[in-house]
């Protein structure tokens, strides 16, 4: 998966998509390849998240950034978070030659293009997702160049629908140089050599069932299949069955052998549930890897360098 250009992960909503995407790019920028990870619209979850658990790990944090800017994070590491104004810009001025951006932003076709248009936005942000992939050949001079685009996309409906929009538009604009941007958009997310495709789940039905509905968007809307599944915060199978009838001898032997007893079963059967899920997963075809529950009140980095180090070995 590291050795593609763009790695889009999503999944449903309160997962942990974020940590899992920030757990890959630390993974991939520790083999030395040139990372970004990219967050969309006004979400600017990583830096916090890496602030947060670097000033646990050593009391320093990393760098503010605003939206559009391309921060470091680390060696090898960078983040941004796409704010599509900035990006159309951008796009403008790479179609329009040496016309100003805000040439083009004011004029009558691309206003009509910008409020007409069904998912303008996404698109936008998609044509700025093949813009970093692009290593040597991005549109500013100095801009960086990296090896791999992990994107913390939305969760996954809207994320179908982001991953959609160069479909879409393509259908619209049929001739011209947005065609051919579009085209190009397109070719990189349906190219199982340059793109992959995670979902992050934990163990409960409704995100099992939601990650299934991803693996069959992507495969009717995109006509790609979902590399695996990440189900995060698994809890281990700790007893056995013999092990269980033994506890169960325990209820007899005064309050505190009986409430020992009870949370062995409440958490022998929370397990027993996650590892049916993600056996579920398994029988309809979905590559699952799981990620153990931390028991900590908060990640600090190198726990979020294990998970990578963890996905990094697996997918």
């Amino acid at each position: 998966m590291l050795e593609r250009k763009l790695v889009v992960v999503t999944g449903k909503g309160g997962v942990g998509k974020t940590t899992i995407a920030c757990a890959l790019g630390l993974a991939a920028a520790e083999r030395g390849l040139r990372t970004i990870v990219v967050e969309l619209g006004e979400q600017r979850r990583l830096p916090a998240l890496l602030a947060d658990a670097s000033r646990r790990e050593n009391g320093r944090s990393p760098k503010e950034s605003d939206a559009g800017e391309e921060t470091s994070l680390g060696e090898h590491l960078w983040s941004v978070t796409i704010d599509p104004d900035r990006a159309l810009l951008e796009w403008l001025q790479a179609l329009g030659g040496r016309v100003p951006g805000r040439v083009l932003a004011g004029s009558g076709t691309f206003q009509y293009f910008a409020a007409a248009a069904p998912g303008a936005k996404e698109l936008v942000s998609m044509v700025k997702i093949w813009e970093l992939t692009r290593g040597d050949e991005r549109w500013r001079r100095r801009a960086g160049r990296y090896d791999l685009v992990v994107l913390d996309a939305p969760a996954t409906g809207h994320a179908l629908g982001l991953l959609r929009s160069p479909r879409t538009f393509g259908a619209i604009a049929r001739v011209g140089p947005i065609f051919g941007q579009v085209e190009r958009v397109r070719e990189l997310l349906e190219d199982e050599r340059q793109s992959g495709y995670l979902a992050v789940a934990q163990a409960s039905d409704m995100a099992i069932g939601e990650t299934l509905d991803l693996r069959d968007g992507l495969r009717s809307q995109l006509d790609v299949e979902l590399d695996a599944a990440i189900v995060n915060a698994t809890l281990p199978q700790r007893f056995d069955e013999p092990e269980l009838q033994r506890i169960a001898r325990l209820n007899g032997n005064g309050a505190i052998a009986h409430s020992a007893s009870l949370t062995a079963r409440t958490v022998h059967e929370r397990a027993r549930i996650q590892h049916n899920q993600i056996a579920r997963l398994r029988r309809r075809g979905v590559t699952a890897h799981t990620v153990p529950f931390v028991f900590t009140p908060a990640l600090d980095l190198q726990d979020v360098r294990r998970i990578g180090r963890r996905l990094a070995e697996r997918v």
